[in-house]
């Protein structure tokens, strides 16, 4: 039977969404021109990412500090197979030559050189020469392909790759070059196709795709002010995770109300009563989605690893402007336009709605019979992906981050293919000026060092430059680094501190696990808490937790078994583990958020099994499509060529689709029908109805205590 009642107040009137949608145009001409500024503020640098404690960071900052220490660090490696022509090399001191009067050595630095010179390998294939280039003439992604471009002229045979520690930031910053635009567009298209395919309707769609661009563009004018006025700090990785949080969770919002806006227009004629019931409805559940992934994400701030603990604002941020605008702006929209916005499925006042068991509906009475086999079924599915984790689950080396490797990265193989010696990534070692020679012999005498070479003397330190005899980034390599910090440390006097490259690699994975040991903890800790007090249970929230992690191990190993045997990936980047699981467990939890509020809704009036039933029946569908716009939003990051963002939106994406697929639709209906109303202890719904004196007990009632027995 249809319901007309109008709430009192002046949330009817008719002014309101007039107001709410001037009050958002304004704002947005004062936050979209910020937006565009975000990315100038972003940084990439190690000395910006990882702690100021880490003894790393203390090298950069001291090296930025001291003349010519922000040089960038070249390296050319010519090689020939059957051996280097007399031609070959006076083509390569004819380069060296001309790179070094085009950029010479920084004379205030104190090297009192005549700048690089060529060196001819053992096997005589091959020639190298380093370049060390000030930062007064750009970046390395600036820099690096001028110089390959100069060294083009050269014999019909001879190869030559530039590679070096700048060479490689130069590859890896031209990966991220225009990233944000990148992933605003893909993202823009593919929820565009999968709102049309949900809706069919040639209006709707665009309704809430407009909303969710206005909040990540509100979004990313919000972390713009934030990086100023706080300093946080925002590489390109936690840029792109701000649009893909915005535009996922902001259309999953929209799906979830729309769905509830729909259900009240059958009951009321006004369309603005029609939403404030709609907001009653789906507003808390919203709310106390956001309320969990914003919880999960200021976790973060626990964190020692500077870009970890920036994600943590930067995402609460993109969430909260997610949550308002869909709030406010969008329902306010929707008012507007009214109900032709459906069209051709328009929802009309008084219609009978036929309640027809559906397809959820058909499979919450499956699962009713079958309560044992599904939630079995379920363990059983995920307990055979969480085997996965048994296959490589080791770091990922910065050579490996690129899915096709760019000449830095196969000059490293090249240059340790000839020169052994030099093959790894220099480690720097700063020490006061008297102990240099004892710090020297020190290091010569560590195992693992190839060569070390005493550098310059200036601001009260001296360096050493340091080659190991393994591949950088590797155990070998980072066992080799440890023993050279612990030999100079136990110089006493010399204040030394060892870093460089790889050392930062070693900084930033120590300190990731560290932070992994912290933040996943309180993250299960705080989202619990959360569940808690939306469902003012405790064995809910438990049992809703509890599937979370497992459905996050089976994720997980689902995804360790594609990347190393289907798609060759050589490790685990250190900071997949920590950023998945927040996300698996703060969205993932979501799902389940959205089906428990509805069933504790149901539970009221129908009993725990109907209650559960019902809720699955009247959400599976909108529940199902946020989860495939969440996980598609994710997997936009598979189609960047850095291995890192594709395990990231991989893994995000699979372990969405199975929280939303198999948790959410199966185990978590097939648990609660087994534990029964005891699935809300301690509140009141966790005890048997009491027969009212004026009639019988409920239906479902009795159906549910005849089912327990």
């Amino acid at each position: 039977m249809a319901v007309n009642t109008a709430p009192p107040g002046r949330l009817a009137g008719r002014w309101v969404p007039w107001l709410v949608i001037g009050l958002w145009m304004a704002l947005a001409a004062v936050m979209v021109p910020l937006s565009g500024k975000l990315s100038s503020v972003t940084t990439d640098r190690a000395v910006d990412t990882l702690p100021a404690s880490a003894e790393s960071t203390k090298v950069a900052v001291l090296e930025d500090s001291l003349p010519g220490g922000e040089d960038n660090t070249f390296v050319f490696v010519y090689h020939r197979a059957g051996g280097m022509t007399d031609a070959d090399r006076a083509t390569v001191e004819r380069h060296h030559d001309t790179l070094a009067k085009r950029y010479p050595p920084n004379t205030a630095a104190g090297e009192g050189d005549d700048g690089p010179t060529t060196r001819l390998s053992t096997d005589g294939e091959a020639m190298m020469f380093t370049l060390d280039v000030s930062t007064t003439y750009g970046g390395p992604e600036a820099i690096v392909g001028p110089l390959r471009d100069a060294a083009k002229d050269r014999p019909a045979g001879l190869e030559l790759d530039v590679t070096g520690p700048a060479a490689v930031d130069g590859d890896m910053d031209a990966v991220f070059d225009g990233i944000d635009l990148q992933v605003f567009l893909t993202t823009v298209i593919v929820v565009t196709v999968l709102l049309i395919l949900t809706y069919r309707s040639p209006v709707l769609w665009f309704i809430p795709l407009v909303v969710v661009g206005v909040a990540a563009l509100t979004a990313m004018a919000t972390v713009y002010l934030l990086v100023k006025g706080f300093g946080i700090v925002v590489n390109d990785q936690n840029s792109a995770l701000l649009t893909i949080l915005v535009f996922g969770v902001g259309t999953d919002y929209a799906l979830l109300l729309i769905a509830r806006y729909r259900e009240t227009l059958h009951h009321h004629e006004n369309v603005r009563v029609a939403m404030v019931h709609a907001l009653r409805g789906a507003a808390p559940a919203i709310v106390a989605s956001a309320a969990t992934v914003v919880a999960g994400l200021l976790c973060l701030l626990v964190a020692d690893l500077n870009s970890t603990s920036g994600l943590g604002p930067i995402g609460a941020a993109g969430i909260l402007c997610a949550l308002v605008a869909m709030l406010t702006l969008f329902p306010a929209v929707l008012v507007v336009l009214g109900r032709r916005i459906f069209w051709p499925a328009i929802p009309r006042f008084s219609t009978a709605v036929a309640e027809k068991p559906g397809l959820w509906g058909r499979l919450g009475a499956t699962i009713s019979r079958r309560r044992w086999v599904a939630t079995l079924g379920s363990f059983g599915i995920l307990g055979v992906l969480a085997l996965g984790l048994a296959g490589n689950t080791g770091a990922l080396r910065e050579q490996d981050q690129f899915l096709s490797a760019p000449e830095s990265v196969t000059g490293f193989t090249v240059l340790r293919q000839h020169f052994p010696e030099l093959g790894g990534q220099p480690m720097t070692v700063f020490t006061r000026p008297a102990y240099q020679e004892r710090v020297l012999a020190v290091v010569k005498d560590t195992p693992g060092v190839a060569v070390a070479v005493p550098g310059q003397t200036s601001g009260g330190w001296a360096d050493i430059s340091v080659f190991p005899t393994d591949a950088p980034d590797t155990a070998a390599e980072y066992d080799t680094i440890k023993r050279v910090r612990t030999a100079v440390h136990a110089v006493s006097g010399a204040q030394a501190i060892v870093g460089g490259p790889s050392a930062e690699n070693l900084d930033t994975e120590v300190t990731t696990s560290r932070d992994e040991k912290l933040v996943i903890p309180l993250v299960l800790a705080v989202v619990l808490i959360v569940l808690g007090l939306l469902l003012r249970a405790i064995v809910a929230p438990l049992v809703l937790m509890a599937t979370v992690i497992v459905s996050f191990a089976a994720a997980f190993g689902g995804s360790v078994f594609i990347f190393d045997t289907v798609l060759g990936f050589q490790g685990i980047d250190y900071s997949v583990p920590l950023l998945a699981f927040l996300f698996l467990v703060a969205l993932g939890v979501d799902y389940n958020i959205f089906l428990a509020s509805r069933a504790r809704e149901e539970t009221v009036r129908l009993g725990t099994r109907e209650g559960m039933l019902t809720a699955l029946s009247a959400t599976g569908g909108v529940i199902t499509s946020a989860g495939l716009v969440l996980a598609a939003t994710f997997a936009v990051l598979t189609t960047l060529p850095l291995v890192m963002l594709i395990e990231v939106g991989f893994l995000v994406a699979f372990g969405v689709l199975l929280d939303a697929l198999l948790v959410r639709s199966v185990l978590v209906p097939a648990l609660t029908l087994l534990i029964g109303r005891r699935i809300w202890w301690p509140s009141r719904l966790s005890r048997p109805a009491v027969v009212p004196p004026n009639g019988p007990r409920p239906l479902a009632d009795e159906e549910e205590l005849a089912l327990q027995r």
